[in-house]
Order: structure tokens, then sequence, then C-alpha cells
């Protein structure tokens, strides 16, 4: 049963005010955090001859500078990440036991606990080289150790700590009430869910989804509403689009691409929430939590008063830094212990289906005949580079790149970017979280977002070549 949370503040306008909300503590509390959240996750940054955000900076020199030892440091998480859930079913110890944040951390399903063993296995044959090439072979258990693990570690240890400067201190109650009009009768979203888009725009579409899954956890998104976001706002970050278009040779069109990109996903992002499953996602918050959110505007109140106000009261209610710092340090330790563990096992998993069987070869048979249809280009080569993104991202680049077509690179390039999920990374954060959408949703999304977008980036692709 849902339980409104935020009736005491929105009896009315009046009400706030005398409730001690405009406060200088609570403007200070509001603007000086707000500011620095918005410098470090949504304002662009020339870096190292990309675009990227302040976390992205913060994320990278610490890569750089721990990359000898990152691989050798996640992989211990992940053998700690297994070994102590086994432990803790074992013995039951009070220290895990009689604190709710370990237990939920290592008293853990049995299904989890697989995965995790499976991560940690992968990782140590991975490190050590030992076992199969399938699984240690640069483009599946390496790809995922030495590629993907160090890049989420770093990212996501800034991102979990500095997050709260988006979400605690009033910034996304007042930019949801500015944009609700235009986001609610578009996307059928509230207007925070701007924020998540910007920060996997100009980050990384990881951040998005962690911001995501925490609003839907604390009562600002419903299981509808945090579905969609995941799947349709999740964007991929500016400087990963340039690299996808560089690997495949066609830096010099990174303009019509990228607007490419953005086109074909606004269509995407408006078709997608309005057909199943995503329309048949239930209306309703997390339970436990209850709804914690409104952005309807009193009237004869300006909505910038009253984001003011809501931010002002969002504000207030931050206690401590100590507290918040505690929220965001608790926020990597699940990362590192619950969600890197499932990204190196499924990762992996999905890496030795991509590459090493013919599963999507065999798959894409039927697209061939319509990419010729559409007049595409050495369509039978293009063809598995329209599913095989299901795995992982980067891998239709990775088959395009070989392909002489400029045309079937381009559209292979863009489309990769639009159908957003993929199992390696984003789908994994997906099932993981609280957020009800299954593995199954994922690729009927995945499928509904490529048939919406490859036509559109065929046509423009066409008057482009």
């Amino acid at each position: 049963m849902e339980v409104k949370q935020t009736d005491d503040f929105e009896k009315g306008y009046m009400e706030s005010k005398q409730d001690g909300y405009r406060t200088k503590r609570n403007f200070l509390w509001f603007i000086i955090p707000s500011l620095l959240g918005v410098f470090l996750f949504l304002f662009p940054i020339p870096y190292g001859g990309k675009i990227t955000i302040g976390v992205g900076v913060l994320a990278e020199t610490v890569q750089a500078y721990l990359e000898p030892f990152l691989p050798g440091l996640m992989t211990g998480i992940l053998v700690v990440s297994a070994i102590v859930p086994i432990f803790a079913k074992a013995f039951q110890p009070s220290v895990i036991m009689n604190r709710p944040f370990m237990k939920q951390l290592f008293y853990i399903h049995p299904f989890w606990l697989v995965t995790r063993i499976l991560g940690a296995v992968f990782a140590l044959m991975t490190l050590f080289g030992i076992g199969p090439a399938v699984i240690t072979s640069d483009v599946t258990g390496g790809t995922m150790l030495y590629a993907l693990v160090p890049v989420l570690a770093a990212w996501f240890l800034f991102a979990g700590v500095l997050m709260p400067l988006l979400m605690q201190f009033g910034l996304m109650d007042f930019i949801g009430t500015m944009l609700r009009r235009v986001m609610r009768p578009v996307f059928k979203l509230p207007g925070r869910s701007s924020i998540d888009a910007l920060a996997s725009w100009m980050g990384a579409g990881t951040i998005g989804v962690l911001i995501t899954t925490q609003q839907y956890e604390e009562g600002y998104y419903t299981k509808r509403e945090a579905s969609i976001i995941a799947t349709n706002f999740s964007i991929n970050s500016i400087a990963f689009s340039l690299v996808v278009i560089s690997f495949i040779g066609l830096e010099e069109y990174f303009v019509p691409f990228y607007l490419t990109v953005v086109v074909a996903g606004l269509v995407a992002a408006f078709i997608c929430p309005r057909i199943p499953p995503l329309s048949r996602k239930a209306d309703t918050y997390y339970e436990g939590t209850g709804m914690r959110i409104s952005e309807d505007t009193p009237e004869g109140v300006s909505d910038f008063q009253w984001g003011v106000d809501k931010a002002l009261h969002k504000a207030s209610q931050v206690k401590s830094l100590k507290e918040v710092g505690k929220q965001g340090a608790q926020t990597v330790l699940d990362i590192y212990f619950a969600l890197i563990p499932l990204v190196m096992a499924l990762g992996t998993v999905a890496l030795i289906v991509a590459e090493f069987t013919p599963f999507f070869t065999y798959l894409s048979m039927p697209i061939v005949p319509l990419l010729q249809w559409m007049g595409i280009p050495e369509a039978a080569q293009a063809a598995p580079a329209m599913l095989v993104g299901f795995a992982d991202m980067f891998l239709p680049a990775v088959i395009g790149s070989g392909i002489e077509s400029e045309l079937t690179r381009f559209v292979i390039a863009a489309v990769s970017l639009t159908q957003l999920i993929y199992m390696s990374e984003i789908g994994v954060l997906l099932v993981k979280s609280k957020i009800p959408i299954s593995v199954l949703e994922l690729a009927v999304i995945f499928l509904q977002r490529t048939v919406i977008t490859l036509p559109i980036i065929v046509v423009i692709a066409h008057f482009i070549f």
C-alpha cells in the first residue's frame, strides 16, 4: 500500500513558509551542494582530448594512477564478496546479522551467491591466465577484468560518494518542478528524470541507471517510471560516442552522427513508454517507501517559487554531511561487493556467447533481407551487429570496423548507441536493482528500440552518404 509522505509539505505554499524552510541555512544547504553537483555531474569539461564531466576527470585520474593494480585489487574484492556470504550462511555471525546493511550485503539469496562465486572464479582465472581461453581470452574475461571492471570501479567510487549532491540537497526537486510541464506530457515522466538523462549524456549511462535506481528506492519514481527512465534515458555519453565513431573510422562525421543518434533516441523514448512491456508496468511506488514526490504547483504560485520551496524543504532534511557521506560510502560498498561481481560473471558469459558461438549470426539471419531492402551494402556482414549489442555495446563497432561501406558502418555505430541495453553492464545493473524488470523484458525493449531507430538512422544515412 502506498503512503504519501509529502502531504505535510504540500498542504500549501504559505504553510511551507510557516514551517521555517526559508532560512539562510537551508538556502546555503541547497545552493552550494547543488552547484557543486551540477559542476561534477552535468557540466561538460574538455579533458584528454574529449568531453567529459568532473566525476569523469576524477575517475580517469585515479584509474590511470592505479591502472597496474586495479585488476588485482578488484579480483581480491570479488573473492571476498564470494567468501563472506558463504561464512555468513554457515555461521550467521552477529557482526553481519545484527547490522541491517551488512546483512543485506552478505546474507544473500543462493542465486546471487552463485553469481558472486562465478565472478570471482572468472576473475582469478583471467588474472592468472589459468583455464580455457574461452574464459580468459582478451575478448571475454580479459575485456571484463582489464577494460570494464576498472572503469566501473573508478567511476562508481566517485559517483557513489558524490551523487547525494544531486539528490539530497534539493536540486532534483527544483529541476523536477521546473521541467514537469515538458517531461510529463511528452515522455510520461516526472521532470526530475531530466537529471538522469543529463548525467548519462555528459558522463556515462551507468551513472544515469544508478541515479534512477536510488530515486526509485527512495519513492520518487513509480515502477513504470523507473523502468522507462532506465531503459530509455540512460543514454551514452558524448565521450563514448566519440570513441565508437572513431573506432569505426568515421570521426569526421561525428556531428551529423551524434545528431542522428539524438533524433532516433528521442523518437524511441517517445514511443517505447507507450507500448508493452513498459506501458503495462504498474504505476505504484517501491513497497516500504511509498510516494515521496509531487511536482504539481499550487494555484497562484509560480513554478520557480514552488521549485525553490521544495528544494529548501529537501535541504532542511539533511542533518549532517557525515550522514550523507555514510550513505555514499554504503552505495560504493554495495556496488563493489554486490554489483561488480555480477557484472564480471554475467558480462563474461555474454561475451563468450557473442564471441565464441554462432548464436547472434543465426539469430540475425532474418534481418539480412530487411537490410538489403533498405539499401544497406554488405547486409549479411552487418546483420549480426544489429543484435550483438545486447551482449556488449562495443561489439557492433568491432564487427562494423571490418566493413568497407561507410554508410553501413555509420548505421551500425548509430544503432548500437540507440539500443542502450547491453547485458555486460546496463542490463546487469538493472537485473541487480530493485526495479521490476526482467532479462526477457530487457531483450524485448532492446528489439523495440532497434526496430524503431533503425529506419530513422538508415534514412538519415542515405542523405549523408
